[in-house]
């Protein structure tokens, strides 16, 4: 009764007041809703719908009212407007599709989702045979047409949909909205949302190419090691030596699962200033696997945990002159068994400074260094920078034992160059509905985690292993000079995991690298200086020099100053003293005079000026 209503049905309208919302609205009354109104279920939302409604009715032909209609109302998938749909199911153009297609598009209407030939072809088809029966009993076309388009085999085809640039971060976004729909009444199906997102197109480009160009490399080294190492492949099968001997090695490879052969990678990248998502890569191919690795697998962090260990030991009052040995530890474990961690080159030492400790990584320091300030402080500092994940506190924190989320220790890096403070990232900055209208804008999620002066300190530490430490080879092998950055390397045990998580003052980025299978290793010497750390450094490389990012370097607050030092005791130097520079929070740094190389210098009474 389209062409004889005037804007609404009184009947039905009456019996919807009656008993209740849904079924009473008239296309007029719908297209009224869907240009002028929010989806609020409501008498007055309602009666305005009605208003709106006659007064369209006043303005417009029945034919124009039509076509606005179906030029702006939802087909499922995302899709509004019949012309998009007839692109998306059939890719054709509207006015080229036969009758038996557009049948079957009007038929969707009612409920897209539940009607959609994409997903349910048969209902589809029952949808598609009824439009044409209603056609027909009004007259709207032949019974020799209808059974014509009766007979058709209506083939959908809808194109391949694009993936995009970044199939991990729009799918991250889609879940962000869909858990937002509730609170602001909003549906991203249904709605015509503009959503507006932090992604940096261009640094997500730059990030794939890195990322995917590191694990074709990594991929084909894992290749040559499993086919070399019939053992492994048959440990990894699950199967007896002996049932499978008369295949080659190549043969058992390939009956290998993909999770447990292939090299997956992930990275994430942020504005350390606000939290801002400026990047993110979930795995090596969104179509073959949608589970996102840079904020949801947990994985053991290796060293890149260490930074915590430091972070607690500088803000409770120790320098990066103050020293530990570097010498064997045996730990007790809370079963009674005997622990005794190495270091990574299996070497070990005398007294190491806390800097050359975090420098080298070397795993003896960090452990002391978790023993003074206890395991329980280090988590307390972890979960204050931002870890969720289950952290136990044990000796064996300080090697990053625990399981950790990628995007989760890139927000907790973050908050070193951003002088303590953190920011929860995010993805979406506002979301307007199809009329124009802000119906969310993000809030900003941030708290101060630790003063100034710690969170420069531990930059300057972290800067000493990019400049020349573990991270070295970002500078003398990969050219990304010029830019003050810091970053730690991270290995789990076995090279399972490879990592590198690092910063500049206006970019804090980190990539794992790993087989989904935790027991599959990347081959021995795949550290994350080797195996993770190509991708930051090409990452960063690139963007600063394509982008044209401002090279800012980091501010040294007024609480901590560069103060000359004996090198050898750390102490105040005499004018007999080989010196050195350190940085250190005013309130801790050295009081007393070097005794060793002299008492009586003429620099003996100088003190320090602070």
């Amino acid at each position: 009764d389209f062409y004889d209503h005037w804007g609404m049905n009184v009947k039905r309208t009456v019996k919807a007041f009656l008993v209740g919302y849904g079924g009473a609205s008239t296309i007029t009354q719908q297209l009224a809703r869907t240009l002028h109104l929010n989806l609020e279920r409501s008498y007055i939302r309602k009666l305005k719908e009605l208003i709106i409604a006659i007064h369209i009715e006043q303005t417009y032909t029945k034919d124009e009212i039509l076509e606005m209609y179906l030029n702006s109302v939802h087909f499922g998938h995302g899709t509004y407007g019949i012309q998009a749909a007839a692109k998306l199911y059939f890719n054709k153009d509207v006015q080229n599709l036969n009758l038996d297609e557009g049948a079957m598009l009007i038929g969707l209407l009612p409920a897209p989702a539940r009607f959609t030939p994409i997903h349910f072809p048969d209902v589809a088809i029952q949808r598609r045979n009824l439009v044409l029966q209603n056609m027909v009993v009004t007259g709207k076309i032949s019974k020799w047409d209808y059974a014509n388009a009766l007979n058709q085999n209506t083939s959908v085809a809808p194109r391949r949909e694009s993936l995009g640039i970044a199939p991990y971060f729009t799918e991250y976004v889609r879940q962000e909205i869909s858990d937002l729909g509730d609170r602001y009444n909003i549906n991203i199906y249904r709605d015509g949302l503009e959503i507006y997102t932090t992604l940096n197109s261009r640094m997500q480009l730059i990030a794939e190419e890195a990322l995917q160009n590191h694990l074709r490399y990594q991929q084909k080294k894992l290749d040559r090691r499993l086919l070399a190492n019939r053992k492994e492949m048959i440990s990894l099968l699950g199967i007896p030596a002996d049932s499978v001997a008369h295949l080659s090695n190549d043969s058992l490879f390939h009956l290998i699962p993909k999770h447990q052969r292939v090299v997956q990678g992930s990275f994430f990248a942020i504005d350390p200033e606000n939290g801002a998502i400026l990047a993110m890569i979930g795995g090596r191919d969104f179509e073959e696997s949608k589970f996102n690795r840079a904020v949801q697998a947990e994985r053991q962090a290796g060293s890149i945990f260490k930074p915590f260990v430091y972070t607690a030991a500088v803000d409770n009052g120790f320098s990066p002159s103050d020293q530990v040995l570097n010498q064997p530890v045996v730990i007790i474990e809370a079963n009674g068994t005997r622990w005794t961690p190495t270091n990574y080159n299996g070497k070990t030492g005398g007294l190491m400074t806390m800097r050359e400790g975090i420098q080298w990584s070397t795993n003896l320091v960090s452990i002391r260094w978790a023993q003074k300030v206890t395991p329980a402080v280090v988590r307390d500092y972890a979960r204050k920078m931002g870890l969720t994940t289950r952290i136990d506190a044990v000796e064996s924190i300080s090697l990053g034992t625990s399981p950790t989320r990628l995007s989760e220790l890139v927000a907790a890096y973050a908050v070193f160059p951003n002088q303590g403070v953190w920011n929860k990232p995010f993805a979406i900055t506002r979301v307007l509905d199809r009329n124009g209208h802000e119906v969310y804008h993000s809030p900003r999620d941030t708290r101060e985690v630790l003063s100034r002066e710690t969170a420069y300190i531990m930059t300057d530490l972290l800067r000493t292993v990019v400049d020349a430490g573990t991270g070295g080879s970002i500078r003398w092998k990969y050219q990304f000079t010029g830019v003050p950055a810091g970053g730690k390397t991270g290995t789990t045990q076995n090279f399972t995991d490879a990592l590198f998580v690092g910063f500049t003052k206006n970019l804090c980025a980190g990539t794992w690298v790993g087989v989904d299978d935790p027991r599959v290793s990347l081959g021995e010497g795949q550290a994350g200086a080797v195996a993770a750390l190509p991708i930051w450094a090409t990452f960063m490389k690139k963007t600063y020099d394509e982008l044209g990012l401002p090279v800012k370097d980091f501010n040294m607050p007024p609480g901590v100053r560069s103060i000359e030092i004996c090198s050898e005791t750390k102490k105040l130097p005499t004018e007999y003293c080989p010196t050195t520079t350190e940085i250190f929070n005013v309130r801790y740094a050295p009081k007393t005079r070097c005794t060793v190389h002299g008492k009586n210098s003429s620099r003996s009474n100088r003190g320090v000026d602070f």
